[in-house]
């Protein structure tokens, strides 16, 4: 018999996830104008005051990751989740620069916090027979925030509702995911034991592979989601960056219920394989828009609009399945832990992909930097392929 998945603890974690999600993408494309604006500060400081949060959040994860096999998981994950809306009234009052930086901090490691929490917890209340299938649609909620959230916020901007609207509306939108987490009823022989605080325990020894092929792999994507835009005006191609990000979203959302399924079935390791197909094309197409774009700039709009939507399907497919090699490989008491490395590897890899996307496309072009790019894709394919799934076939568990 097929167990029930949609029950209603697993859908209120997931209504959470998404709103928790939407209240980040709203202040995303609007925060550099808010600084510009009210502090008269330059590009290059707002970047760093915005950067503070992805850095506080990288930083949290592997400790969050121990915080929660150690500790009652739910509290934790409401201590966090509550910290990250009350922030929202912070942006509120602050008054000078400097204040708004050490929010921008608090912020990010409330939400390495919750995120943490939010996977850990959603394993814990699914039946493992649909494992892939629920971090499928958990995942799936984060698209959808991506992909209405940032037309949220600039929607607001524009209609000159003022800042103070927009704080409201993440403070309410956010406030409405916590109580939605607060209903969420989590198993009561979770976590097994507390462990001593060890640093080698922040990271799951045997997923540090995976995460390694995970990390190369996000290097190309942290330089698409930051660089595109600027990328396409440089050559001067003709077309609605933002509908780039959205038929990403759009795709990924799609794809990731249909890889959920195949997960299930244990076609993890394939489903990986094979994604990378698409993820190593979509990155030499990227590079390639340049030569293309000035031959033939009709072509060069339509491949333009056809990227996003192999490398949507393509990473949406890979998410659930790469999310379920971290958790197989872990005990019940190590789920943390394991969100932690999946997490912490992925958004390191997006940090790098920023890094060397920048310096790279000053000294040489956009072009050699998404070819640079398409190697790291590359080496990752064949290291997962060699070295991960092997390890992965041999050390999975059955819990």
């Amino acid at each position: 018999m097929k167990e029930h998945l949609f029950t209603k603890d697993y859908c209120a974690i997931v209504t959470a996830n998404f709103l928790l999600y939407f209240g980040f993408w709203l202040l995303i494309p609007v925060l550099p104008m808010y600084l510009s604006e009210t502090y008269d500060c330059s590009l290059g400081t707002a970047g760093i005051i915005i950067s503070c949060y992805t850095l506080s959040a990288l930083a949290m994860r592997p400790f969050s990751g121990y915080l929660f096999d150690s500790f009652s998981r739910k509290p934790l994950y409401i201590i966090g989740y509550t910290v990250f809306v009350l922030i929202f009234l912070g942006y509120w009052a602050a008054g000078a620069i400097v204040v708004f930086a050490l929010l921008r901090i608090v912020h990010g490691a409330a939400f390495g916090t919750v995120t943490v929490g939010g996977y850990t917890i959603v394993v814990d209340i699914m039946p493992k027979s649909r494992r892939g299938e629920g971090l499928g649609y958990y995942g799936m909620a984060n698209n959808m925030a991506m992909a209405i959230g940032p037309m949220t916020g600039l929607a607001i901007h524009n209609s000159r509702a003022g800042y103070a609207t927009l704080f409201l509306c993440g403070l309410s939108v956010c406030g409405l995911g916590l109580a939605m987490g607060s209903i969420v009823k989590t198993p009561a022989d979770t976590p097994i034991k507390r462990q001593p605080f060890k640093l080698k325990q922040m990271l799951l020894k045997n997923g540090i592979p995976a995460g390694i092929a995970l990390l190369l792999l996000s290097i190309p994507y942290g330089m698409t989601t930051n660089y595109i835009a600027l990328y396409a005006k440089s050559i001067g191609l003709e077309v609605n960056t933002g509908i780039f990000f959205t038929l990403t979203a759009t795709g990924m959302a799609v794809s990731r219920i249909l890889a959920g399924k195949l997960v299930d079935r244990g076609y993890i390791t394939e489903i990986i394989q094979n994604g990378f197909y698409g993820v190593i094309a979509s990155f030499t197409a990227i590079a390639l828009l340049e030569p293309l774009n000035a031959s033939n700039p009709t072509a060069g709009r339509l491949l333009f609009y056809i990227i996003p939507i192999v490398m949507g399907i393509s990473f949406g497919v890979m998410f659930p399945a790469y999310n379920s090699v971290f958790v197989n490989l872990a005990p019940k008491s190590q789920r943390g832990t394991a969100t932690s490395t999946y997490l912490t590897s992925w958004d390191t890899g997006l940090g790098l992909g920023i890094v060397l996307g920048g310096s790279i496309a000053q000294k040489t072009s956009f072009s050699t930097a998404y070819l640079f790019g398409t190697l790291m894709a590359i080496i990752a394919a064949v290291y997962f392929k060699i070295k991960v799934t092997p390890d992965y076939k041999r050390d999975q568990l059955t819990e």
